[in-house]
């Protein structure tokens, strides 16, 4: 059985706080999603409620230009017209913003750093998981560093140099460390030592649409 079997889907977003606004101006809306909320629309008809929505409901032209996993919480950036829209998608696609994000982790990795550089591709049979594939997956590439060892978990913060789906979940797993609470990836204790995916972005760094000038936004890690 696999540990996604273990834990069934129930899509039950918080309601509280509904949209957690950061910074706003012309061009950008910064939120602060919670862990449980989706970024977009799912496919079924009851999975309508999502960061992309409650966005839109409070400012109408709010568009997404990235997403995070719906078990992951933190900062993302929405446009806020058409123009600063285009500018931010050929930033992430030229690789020009710099993320991190905080995560909780099973066991206690042997290095306080160091990297892993794994090609990643979707287990299409058990979509939406993702997996190594040195033979036909896409680069991806992770740069990790210990913050804290606790008890039997370690507290590590990630540097993501690309942006494929579950590479964070997907790297540390790789490296015998689940990150704690992960219901595809985690099993056993693991996966029981947090009631939520314990992974955060912390910090989203860009250029502004309107100037070009580097401005970082962050958001404090709530487990």
């Amino acid at each position: 059985m696999t540990p996604s079997a273990l834990v069934p889907f129930v899509y039950d977003p918080p309601s509280e706080p509904y949209l957690t606004v950061v910074h706003m101006d012309e061009d950008l809306l910064v939120v602060d999603k919670p862990s449980g909320l989706l970024s977009v629309p799912g496919k079924a008809a009851e999975h309508f409620d999502c960061l992309e929505y409650r966005a839109r409901a409070a400012y109408e032209q709010a568009r997404i230009v990235h997403r995070l996993d719906m078990d992951t919480s933190g900062v993302m950036v929405l446009a806020m017209n058409p123009r600063a829209h285009r500018h931010l998608g050929l930033q992430f696609e030229r690789r020009k913003t710099v993320k991190t994000y905080i995560a909780e982790v099973w066991g206690h990795p042997a290095a306080e750093e160091g990297e892993v550089d794994l090609p990643l591709i979707c287990d299409w049979p058990n979509r939406p998981k993702q997996m190594v594939s040195p033979e036909h997956g896409r680069a991806a590439l992770t740069r990790w560093k210990v913050l804290e060892r606790r008890g039997r978990t370690t507290r590590v913060r990630l540097f993501p140099h690309t942006g494929r789906s579950h590479q964070l979940r997907v790297h540390m797993l790789s490296l015998g460390h689940p990150i704690v609470g992960d219901r595809f990836y985690a099993s056993g204790e693991a996966l029981n030592a947090s009631g939520r995916l314990a992974l955060h972005a912390e910090s989203l760094e860009l250029h502004h649409p309107a100037d070009g000038v580097r401005i970082l936004f962050e958001s404090p890690c709530p487990f």
